[in-house]
């Protein structure tokens, strides 16, 4: 249904539009209360994760919208700066350089078994094929004749399919509607098709290593999401698979866990970006433990060699934790 902005009604979409891009701008801004990004932290002890004392690793501060962490076959790491549209690198040694400028606002990264990088876009909001450029294109844009709203994460499985999620955004007065948020399919035929669509904002999105169930964050709710994958691409009904520490009630009347990022390891355990650090589940989504940064993570990604280092992104910040556990080997993601 369409709404059309007269009077009142023109005033709340401008109020929810401006509280919208209010949130994505605090994402990505520390507040004031926050320690130095270098301040040293330690882990604690995490069974099979990480030992007590583990520094967590400082590398550099700086960065515009630190998103989209991932691992390069070489070792090497890749991140999103979203607010100056590029893709940056990270060396072994914490040397850092320019990997693709001009990136359209890329968000969250994937890369296939033939080397093209995927991305979710925010400038002119689409899904597509970023690097290398004589290999880029776009794969979707919109859904059902109205633009995506804010492409958020995706994870490519190892058949070539694309999942993604659009946390969504409420267009300007006198602009066309938006697609609702929503997670979406990209089927390696190119066929987009919407799997849900019943997610507050839906954020980080991740696979199982047996890839049969997709795991959905859910930044304003108090739990990670859970759906089965039928093998033909379709999902089961959701489910509330891991309750998020720190989500509460804003003073706007919203709520939030800050849930952002996921990633898994060879276990089949998920690592959560949220407000209070990187929550760690089991694969039966019972809590392990959780991994407090200096500042608040937004994404995180195994990678460096054998995949044993977790690589984590936030407020303008990277860091790197040695973990005793590898991420997954079977995709890039």
């Amino acid at each position: 249904m369409t709404l059309f902005a007269f009077g009142p009604t023109r005033h709340l979409l401008a109020a929810a539009a401006a509280l919208l891009t209010a949130s994505a701008q605090a994402q990505q801004t520390p507040p004031a209360n926050q320690p130095p990004a270098d301040t040293p932290t330690q882990t604690p002890a995490i069974a099979g994760v990480v030992a007590a004392g583990t520094p967590v690793q400082f590398i550099k501060q700086g960065f515009k919208g630190t998103e989209g962490p991932l691992g390069l076959p070489d070792g090497g790491f890749i991140f999103t700066e979203t607010q100056d549209k590029r893709i940056t690198r990270i060396a072994a040694d914490g040397q850092t350089s320019p990997f693709l400028e001009n990136s359209n606002g890329s968000n969250g990264l994937g890369l296939s078994a033939s080397g093209e990088l995927y991305a979710v876009q925010v400038d002119q909001p689409r899904v597509g094929v970023v690097y290398p450029l004589d290999k880029a294109r776009t794969l979707a844009d919109s859904w059902e004749g109205k633009p995506f709203g804010r492409p958020n994460d995706l994870v490519l499985d190892s058949r070539g399919n694309v999942y993604f999620t659009d946390s969504g955004v409420i267009a300007k007065p006198g602009e066309p509607e938006n697609a609702v948020a929503a997670v979406y399919r990209i089927s390696a035929a190119g066929k987009l098709e919407r799997l849900a669509a019943d997610i507050t904002r839906p954020n980080g999105i991740q696979l199982s290593p047996d890839e049969k169930t997709l795991y959905v964050a859910d930044t304003a709710g108090e739990y990670v999401l859970a759906y089965d994958l039928r093998a033909d691409g379709s999902i089961g009904p959701r489910r509330n698979f891991a309750k998020l520490e720190g989500w509460r009630k804003l003073d706007n009347g919203q709520t939030s866990s800050g849930a952002d990022g996921l990633a898994v390891d060879a276990q089949g355990r998920l690592f959560v970006a949220s407000t209070v650090g990187i929550q760690v589940f089991n694969a039966k989504g019972e809590p392990q433990g959780v991994i407090t940064l200096p500042r608040a993570p937004q994404n995180l990604a195994f990678a460096g060699p054998g995949k044993s280092t977790l690589y984590v992104v936030g407020r303008g910040s990277a860091y790197k934790i040695a973990t005793q556990t590898a991420g997954y080997a079977g995709r890039a993601k």
